[in-house]
């Protein structure tokens, strides 16, 4: 008795299962149990349901949208009040700076400002530098499409991206390892293929690769490490701050048949070049 009882029940179930499918589906016409009678009202048709996942989205892809335009907005603020007043003139240098989000470079707290004229902390008591500078220091390498440049000091990657925007290939090195593997991946990222980065003492240079056409120091040297001059080109140029720790001049180097042809940029201010050939460890 009770075998029966069980496959009964189990016969009432998969009826009421096969019932649930046919109103699931609308009530599709076919044959057999379950067809509409003849001239019984059409079956209304369900809404679609819209994935709330597809909200979201949507959501974030109107947002990037939005952020874009809004970055782009701010990037040419940016080149037209801070940059071109203040007598920048190269196109290349103008475009990069245009072109680079630098609100990529810094933490996400620090978005919102990345486009101010200010430098911005990065982490390891190092900073990205202030647009203006960026700009400066680039032009100031009377830069080629064709140029090979070597950076020292990597920092957030910022002014190695801007280099790479106009140059055949940027080499740049980073003494602190947190910040070396960080620029990587934004490099990563964007796409910056003509990027090589290397984690060492950025004050030894890059004789492997060497010599560059151009060389930028990004940060303040007691005196010009004889190591980078020794890997300048005939023809090279080289920018880097000279001075005490606190403050120093913006030095322009060149170099030809003649010698090494210094003159003076104006007065900066950069955190310490740290290394064999620039301020110990403190």
């Amino acid at each position: 008795m009770s075998a029966f009882v069980l496959h009964g029940q189990i016969k009432a179930n998969q009826a009421e299962r096969q019932e649930n499918f046919i109103h699931a589906r609308g009530n599709c016409p076919s044959a057999g149990a379950g067809a509409p009678k003849a001239g019984a009202a059409p079956a209304r048709k369900r809404p679609l349901i819209r994935l709330t996942g597809e909200k979201r989205i949507d959501k974030a892809l109107s947002t990037m949208a939005f952020d874009s335009r809004k970055y782009e907005r701010l990037r040419e603020s940016m080149v037209k009040n801070q940059i071109e007043a203040r007598g920048i003139t190269d196109p290349a240098v103008l475009s990069a700076m245009r072109e680079v989000p630098r609100h990529m470079f810094v933490s996400e707290a620090l978005m919102a400002q990345a486009y101010s004229d200010h430098p911005l902390p990065i982490g390891e008591q190092q900073t990205i530098s202030q647009p203006y500078i960026v700009a400066q220091m680039t032009q100031a390498l009377q830069l080629d499409r064709t140029d090979r440049v070597l950076e020292i000091g990597t920092g957030s990657g910022y002014q190695a991206a801007v280099l790479a925007q106009i140059v055949y290939r940027v080499y740049t090195i980073e003494k602190k390892r947190n910040l070396h593997i960080q620029a990587r991946k934004i490099f990563d990222q964007l796409r910056t293929m003509n990027v090589v980065t290397r984690y060492s003492d950025g004050t030894m240079g890059w004789k492997e690769e060497s010599p560059f056409d151009a060389i930028l120091v990004t940060a303040g040297a007691p005196e010009i490490p004889a190591t980078l001059l020794n890997q300048l080109a005939m023809g090279g140029r080289m920018v880097i701050p000279v001075g005490q720790s606190f403050s120093q001049e913006l030095i322009k180097l060149y170099r030809d048949e003649n010698g090494i042809h210094q003159s003076r940029l104006g007065g900066c201010r950069f955190v310490k070049l740290v290394g064999e050939y620039g301020w110990r460890e403190s």
